[in-house]
């Protein structure tokens, strides 16, 4: 698995019930705070934040918009 880089489009792996966030829900990650934990900023489809918080990479995967190279 590739480490996540700054502005890659992230989903949720888990559920945080107390920042009212469900697996699945989609983020942007915005800043690096220390090695493997993101600030991610989670936005509604008229992109207004929602949510903004600081999660390790093990709780968020990339998601991907193209088909995968196959090498």
């Amino acid at each position: 698995m590739t480490a996540l880089m700054l502005l890659d489009v992230v989903g949720l792996t888990e559920d945080l019930p107390e920042r009212r966030l469900v697996r699945g829900q989609v983020g942007t990650t915005l800043q690096l705070l220390a090695p493997g934990v993101f600030d991610v900023e989670f936005s509604n489809d008229e992109g207004r934040a929602y949510a903004t918080l600081a999660l390790s990479e093990e709780q968020l995967m990339r998601l991907h918009h193209r088909q995968a190279k196959v090498e």
